[in-house]
């Protein structure tokens, strides 16, 4: 093949190229003005043509490549502006937005405004604290003896740690009690409010166990509270949260500040697991020590307590098994409580 016949059949190649798209614009820069392009090549290759041939050839293919980049250029410029008008359209405030991916309630967040919500029917009000407590608000008025393991640093996170004078000692609250105390101290009896809020604790981090959680404590004080009328409040909010079937049993139990104590257990089954009874609840009659330390009288006023950490509640219900899925903040994870 002719030289000249090869420029004919390149040039008719040049004008027949599609350039539809972005990707067929880019695709003829590469065939045909890229430096390993065609008519690079061709350029290339005059030397190698005959002497009086040369400056004919240098003339067809220089009004080759003019045709190309021109087709080029005002292919680009098309697209460009193709790309403009669908921005400029965009950009009309008459328009709808377009949609965005909305959040969704965290599955801690969903169990914690439910429990709230079934106290506040049983005439609960919400009671808050600081996250950093004294040693008197954290151990000492709710009847934790001094050598207490609550009170090793292996359990609590201390802020100070004053070896001289334990009362100054400053630690992140080991549970909300504290503001059971607070309310107490501020507030005479009759008294009758939960206490929501985060709480910490210097475990090792495990699918099962994570340094920080959330409880809900309550408390109520008034004249003749009997431990029937706390057992009587916790069927009645477990029967709200997990259905009006569950199977339950209460048991004894110790707690420092509550005399008697109790737990409270469910029966839970999930999937094809078997069946088993699952810990949910500590509870007790306020302990006529903690009464005292508040300036309450305990042979006037009677009172309950109990506490439920809410991590545990949503995993049950959620059927999570890692207790670090509710704190990695990944949106896969939480896409899947809308």
């Amino acid at each position: 093949m002719s030289k000249t016949t090869e420029i004919e059949k390149v040039k008719k190649d040049i004008t027949s190229h599609p350039l539809d798209s972005e990707q067929a614009v880019e695709s003829f820069r590469l065939t045909y003005l890229s430096r390993k392009g065609i008519i690079t090549e061709m350029l290339a290759g005059i030397g190698k043509a005959a002497p009086e041939d040369r400056a004919r050839l240098g003339k067809e293919l220089n009004a080759l490549k003019k045709l190309a980049t021109s087709r080029f250029e005002e292919a680009k410029a098309a697209r460009s502006s193709e790309k403009a008008s669908r921005a400029a359209a965009t950009d009309d405030p008459t328009l709808p937005p377009p949609p965005l991916p909305t959040g969704s309630s965290h599955p801690l967040s969903q169990t914690l405004e439910e429990i709230k919500n079934i106290f506040y029917r049983l005439g609960f009000t919400i009671a808050d604290g600081p996250e950093l407590e004294d040693d008197f608000h954290n151990f000492t008025a709710l009847n934790f003896p001094p050598e207490h393991p609550a009170r090793d640093m292996q359990d609590t996170f201390f802020i100070r740690k004053d070896e001289l004078n334990p009362s100054r000692d400053l630690v992140l609250r080991t549970h909300t009690s504290p503001v059971q105390i607070r309310l107490m101290k501020e507030q005479k009896p009759p008294l009758r409010a939960i206490m929501p809020g985060r709480v910490y604790r210097n475990e090792s981090i495990t699918a099962k166990s994570y340094c920080l959680f959330h409880q809900v404590e309550g408390l109520y004080v008034d004249r003749n509270v009997s431990l029937a009328d706390l057992k009587h409040t916790l069927i009645t909010f477990a029967g709200h949260l997990f259905g009006k079937d569950l199977k339950y049993r209460i048991r004894p139990s110790f707690f420092p500040f509550t005399e008697p104590s109790l737990e409270m257990d469910i029966w839970w089954e999930t999937g094809n697991r078997p069946g088993q009874w699952m810990e949910i609840l500590g509870a007790g009659m306020v302990h006529p020590n903690v009464l005292s330390a508040v300036d309450i009288d305990p042979e006037i006023w009677t009172g309950f307590a109990f506490g439920m950490g809410v991590e545990r509640i949503t995993m049950s219900r959620f059927e999570i098994d890692d207790i670090r899925l509710l704190y990695d903040n990944d949106i896969r994870f939480l896409a899947q409580f809308p």
